[in-house]
């Protein structure tokens, strides 16, 4: 467990991170290892990815994982990062806000920097979650925690809606409950029309975050010139990761003259993970 002083200055940190002059560009982590290698790249903060945290486990998307292994994967991550760590936790893992908080406050123990934590949908539906609910919940971890980092997501744009001009306007509504509910962020994954992240960027006082793990995304200038100021990838790298992988195996299996070229092109070398790890404990 990081010392408290730590802690904070790995909070602090975080929030500064989304107030500079360009914006924070997360490349979503999945374990230990991909953290590292997010680190090794440049990367300012690590951010975990719910859907690779699940996949990788063994489960499906959607609050299937367990909260023990949950807990356990996002302490590996925490034990090797030397930047702040936020954490997908979905809806919070809990049908009460006091559920979601006692699963907070075990990764502010981690040292974890903030949390991302959507509306989503109710259970067993496609309905769009109340705002309420996510008000409350965010409104009870800001009394938990005074800095944690919070990143209120909605899913407006995850549900059937014909009426795109009243699906901004509720995406609209959604974020200025959440930030008087204390929210430090605000995500809309699905939003991709940049007079949108524009326009909600210009009328909430908050970060915006805004999704970028697919091939259709706009570089990093062009987001941040629309005025996102957080920029995620998502699972998108572990999907690229497990496409590769999968063309590795297709390669091996075949029996063709192609030897195993996609498994060499650009292939890190044992010593080269083995360094990723050193002063780790």
């Amino acid at each position: 467990m990081p010392s408290i002083e730590t802690r904070q200055q790995q909070t602090e940190t975080f929030h500064r991170l989304h107030a500079g002059a360009d914006p924070l560009v997360l490349v979503n982590a999945w374990d230990a290892v991909s953290a590292r290698i997010v680190e090794r790249a440049g990367a300012k903060a690590i951010a975990t990815t719910s859907a690779g945290i699940a996949w990788a486990l063994g489960y499906p998307d959607g609050e299937r994982v367990p909260v023990d292994e949950l807990l356990a994967a996002t302490a590996r991550i925490c034990r090797v990062s030397s930047v702040p760590v936020t954490v997908d936790i979905e809806r919070g893992f809990g049908n009460t806000t006091e559920a979601v908080c006692d699963l907070v406050r075990a990764f502010i123990d981690m040292g974890v920097a903030g949390v991302n934590i959507e509306d989503g949908t109710l259970p067993g539906t496609r309905e769009l979650a109340p705002p309420e609910i996510l008000c409350e919940r965010v409104a009870a971890l800001r009394q938990l925690d005074a800095r944690l980092f919070i990143n209120a997501r909605t899913d407006t744009y995850f549900v059937a809606n014909d009426d795109p001009a009243a699906r901004y306007a509720d995406t609209l509504r959604r974020a200025r409950l959440y930030a008087a509910a204390g929210a430090d962020g605000i995500f809309v994954p699905g939003m991709s029309k940049l007079e949108e992240i524009a326009g909600l960027a210009a009328a909430v006082p908050l970060p915006v975050n805004v999704y970028a793990g697919h091939t259709q995304a706009p570089p990093v200038a062009v987001l941040a010139g629309a005025g996102a100021r957080r920029i995620s990838l998502g699972c998108g790298p572990l999907q690229a990761a497990l496409g590769l992988l999968g063309r590795i195996a297709a390669e091996a299996f075949d029996g063709s003259d192609a030897g195993f070229r996609a498994m060499g092109a650009g292939m890190l070398s044992a010593g080269e993970i083995n360094a990723l790890f050193s002063g780790t404990s």
